[in-house]
C-alpha cells in the first residue's frame, strides 16, 4: 500500500550562478506507507508571505504603509501575498529525499512581494510553501496518486539571505519601472541639460524640488530652465 508524501523546507539561500536573482529552496520529501518507493513527482508549489507571522519596528512599519496602511489597520490588512509559483520534476527516490527547488525573484519595487522583502531592515521573512502535483510510485510499475493541495511547509527566510541575493546582482543600486511617456520626459530633460548619467539627472531634479518648495515632478520634466 503507497501512503502520503510529507514536504519540509530545511533551507533556503541565494543562487550566485545564476543570470538572475534567484533563491534556492532545500526541500525534503518523505514518502509514508509500506512502499516507499516514489519513480518520480511532477511537483507544483506555490510561496505565500505571511506578514501577520512576524514583528515590526517603527521604521519597519513606516515602510509598510503604502502596503498595509498604519498598525491600527494591520487586523484587517495583514493578509497573504503571493510571492512566486514554481514547477519541477523530482527524480526516483526510496523513502526521503531532499532537492533544490529554484524561485526566480525580481527586484520589481512595483510588485507588492519586493517591496515587503526591503522594507525588512532585519529578521526573518515568514514564507509558506504549498504544495501539489502527481507522484507516480508503487512496486511492478506506476501508480498515479495526487499531491493534495493541503500540503505545505514552513519556512523563515532570513532578510539577510534575500539581501545577499539581490546585492549579487544589483550591489548598491535599485532600479524603478516608468510608463513610456514619463521616461520620455525624462530623457528629453537629461537631453537638454547635457546631464551624463541617470544618476545626475535624477539628483538634480531632486534638488530642484527641494529649492522649489517641491514643484511636482511634470512641471520640472518640462522645464527648460531652472523653475522659479
Amino acid at each position: 500500500m503507497s501512503g502520503g508524501l510529507d514536504f519540509a523546507c530545511v533551507g533556503v539561500r541565494a543562487e550566485p550562478y545564476a543570470v538572475g536573482p534567484t533563491l534556492v529552496f532545500r526541500i525534503r520529501i518523505t514518502a509514508d506507507g509500506e512502499d516507499r518507493r516514489v519513480h518520480a513527482i511532477a511537483l507544483r508549489c506555490q510561496l505565500r508571505v505571511e506578514p501577520a507571522r512576524r514583528r515590526y519596528d517603527d521604521a519597519e512599519a513606516e515602510a509598510l504603509g503604502d502596503l498595509f496602511g498604519g498598525r491600527e489597520r494591520w487586523g484587517r490588512s495583514l493578509n497573504p501575498m503571493q510571492f512566486a509559483q514554481v514547477s519541477m520534476v523530482v527524480p526516483g527516490f526510496d523513502g526521503s529525499t531532499e532537492v533544490d527547488l529554484p524561485v526566480p525573484c525580481s527586484y520589481d519595487t512595483d510588485i507588492a512581494a519586493t517591496r515587503y522583502f526591503e522594507a525588512l531592515a532585519d529578521g526573518e521573512v515568514p514564507l509558506l510553501l504549498l504544495f501539489s502535483g502527481t507522484a507516480f510510485r508503487g512496486p511492478g510499475g506506476f501508480q498515479v496518486e495526487p499531491v493534495p493541495w493541503h500540503k505545505e511547509a514552513v519556512c523563515r527566510m532570513p532578510v539577510a539571505v534575500w539581501r545577499e541575493m539581490i546585492d549579487q546582482h544589483f550591489p548598491g543600486c535599485g532600479w524603478l519601472r516608468l510608463p513610456r511617456d514619463v521616461l520620455d520626459a525624462l530623457r528629453g530633460y537629461r537631453s537638454r541639460h547635457g546631464l551624463p548619467s541617470w544618476e545626475a539627472t535624477v539628483e538634480q531634479l531632486l534638488a530642484h524640488a527641494d529649492a522649489a518648495d517641491a514643484v511636482p515632478a511634470a512641471r520640472l520634466l518640462t522645464t527648460e530652465g531652472s523653475p522659479t
